[in-house]
């Protein structure tokens, strides 16, 4: 499993851009060479970020194998290839790989509820499909599950999980995973605002929103921290909080693809049911980015 060391620092968790309906892949291109260019160490296409609840399976494949091209290798791709449904996982994955993605982000299984044996098993199907890293993506707040501390401690025996994208809001469970499977086992923060707070309890990186609109800012950030200078990774914190509040007032896709908007990098569209922030949102988002030096005041 050597390429999972790659995995740490400001991963972004891409945007779709669309354009009248359907995937506009000349800029999803353009943002990328953007993204890395500006410092971002590894992408996350087709996430829930990506809107891929609305995407087709065509289209989910086709975004993950241009994110692969438009990469070219500069940075790793880890591909969304999460579902409720294990043997749709199993397909998404495969494809994934088949790809050139470098590793996989799969979420626990939502809606339908499976308890601690059924999550084990639901990965571990999807561990012995493929031979990539898998990165766990762990939210309760929206998958409605937790995945415990001792299953996924059973899950990194397997031979390509590698890591965990944490997006439980506790800081304290870095701490307690790095306890049951040591600092190899990949811990990124799944909550933009908690990233600087995970770094210092052992995570790796952030798989980050916000870093659409700000890549240098969070990239910079995290070159901060991965070099213990919590002093000048704090003061990017500080031009950074306003917009990690703001662009989660209502969903983060609509947050980040406005002030995506705003530097002219990709239009505001989004598929239903999602629809563009409210006009007090908006405001929040580009009074946000003006702090952070993003934008003109």
């Amino acid at each position: 499993m050597p390429k999972a060391a790659i995995f740490h620092g400001s991963i972004t968790a891409l945007v779709t851009p669309f354009n009248h309906g359907d995937v506009d892949f000349d800029c999803l291109r353009q943002f990328i060479d953007w993204q890395v260019e500006s410092g971002t160490h590894g992408l996350v296409p087709v996430g829930t970020t990506g809107e891929s609840p609305t995407l087709s399976h065509e289209e989910h494949g086709a975004v993950i194998t241009a994110t692969v091209k438009a990469a070219r290798g500069r940075v790793p791709v880890i591909a969304g290839a999460g579902s409720n449904n294990t043997r749709e996982a199993v397909a998404l994955a495969g494809h994934a790989e088949r790809a050139g993605a470098d590793g996989l982000l799969v979420v626990t299984p939502y809606y339908n509820k499976p308890n601690q044996e059924g999550l084990y098993q639901h990965f571990k199907a999807i561990n012995d499909s493929v031979s990539i890293p898998i990165i766990i993506y762990n939210i309760p707040p929206r998958s409605v599950i937790d995945m415990s501390v001792e299953t996924m401690t059973r899950l990194s025996e397997l031979k390509n999980i590698v890591g965990v994208k944490d997006a439980t809001g506790n800081v304290g469970r870095i701490s307690l995973q790095r306890q049951a499977m040591g600092p190899k086992f990949i811990q990124l923060s799944g909550d933009d605002i908690t990233a600087l707070s995970c770094m210092a309890a052992g995570a790796q990186g952030c798989i980050s929103v916000v870093s659409n609109i700000a890549p240098k800012l969070c990239a910079d950030l995290q070159n901060a921290a991965l070099a213990s200078d919590f002093k000048t990774a704090l003061a990017i914190q500080d031009k950074l909080v306003p917009l990690q509040v703001a662009v989660f007032l209502e969903a983060g896709v609509n947050g980040a693809k406005y002030g995506l908007s705003l530097l002219g990098r990709c239009l505001e569209e989004t598929r239903l049911p999602l629809i563009p922030v409210t006009q007090a949102t908006k405001d929040r988002i580009r009074a946000a980015m003006i702090h952070a030096g993003l934008l003109e005041g």
